[in-house]
């Protein structure tokens, strides 16, 4: 089964390269952020003709999560489990795919260390783990998949000394990772990749980041025991940000035995 994370930064704007980039790499299981589109303009159907059942949280121009799956799409969640303090923004999405419970997750920015968004997306973060807690347990097959907007350690930026002071880097942010790790997550990448340097998933497109080598790995697949005993290999696929309009994210995969 193979399983995909892509934050693809507006649906509306890039669905024909989404669709021809699932004819040829054919995952099983898509995760995508950032779709920017209402549940009633996701193009469902346009999924359902490639072979995909869909479920898709929305809220118009911003933010919205989805995930597409041909190996079944059962008990859908929108937003936190049952329990935790739901949120006002489109950033979550959780559903059943071949007998693995899986996320869809688009975690706030930050955007300063000093902006309220920076304490929204702390806070964000101790809901996910609230709604692991309660949506299902590490002994099970979880995988939770997106754009967490922190790289995890040093090696997964540019220049660690550039970017000190800034949010994606900071220690509370970390923390909140590792507080996921110690509930019974492991980064797929990491896990398959463990002395992997300066390889990245997202790059700014001004300045000619992705071309200068200029980004960060912010883009993760994250899984518990029995899915990363499953896993095969694990890659991000930087072709897919090259040509003509692509997102800013390059999509990340793995691959899970039967």
């Amino acid at each position: 089964m193979r399983v995909v994370t892509w934050n693809v930064n507006s649906l509306k704007a890039r669905l024909e390269r989404v669709e021809g980039w699932l004819a040829e790499v054919r995952p099983d299981v898509v995760l995508l952020q950032e779709t920017k589109l209402a549940d009633d303009a996701f193009p469902a159907l346009t999924f359902e003709s490639l072979g995909y059942r869909s479920a898709h949280h929305g809220q118009g121009r911003w933010n919205g999560v989805a995930i597409l799956s041909t190996v079944g799409l059962d008990d859908v969640v929108t937003n936190f489990a049952e329990g935790v303090e739901p949120d006002d923004e489109a950033r979550i999405v959780t559903a059943t795919c071949g007998g693995v419970r899986v996320s869809s997750v688009y975690v706030p920015n930050g955007r300063a260390l000093d902006d309220d968004h920076y304490q929204y997306k702390l806070g964000w973060l101790d809901r996910l783990r609230e709604h692991l807690v309660a949506d299902t347990g590490p002994d099970e097959p979880v995988l939770v998949g997106g754009d967490y907007n922190i790289a995890p350690d040093d090696r997964d930026v540019h220049d660690i000394e550039q970017l000190r002071g800034a949010t994606h880097v900071s220690d509370a942010e970390r923390d909140r990772l590792t507080a996921l790790y110690d509930w019974g997550l492991v980064d797929l990448f990491r896990h398959h990749h463990p002395d992997a340097e300066r390889v990245f998933s997202w790059w700014d497109y001004r300045n000619g980041d992705f071309h200068k080598g200029r980004g960060m790995r912010i883009d993760l697949l994250l899984a518990t025991p029995s899915v990363v005993e499953r896993s095969e290999w694990c890659v991000i696929d930087r072709n897919a940000r090259k040509g003509k309009q692509p997102s800013d994210h390059a999509p990340v995969l793995v691959d899970l035995a039967d």
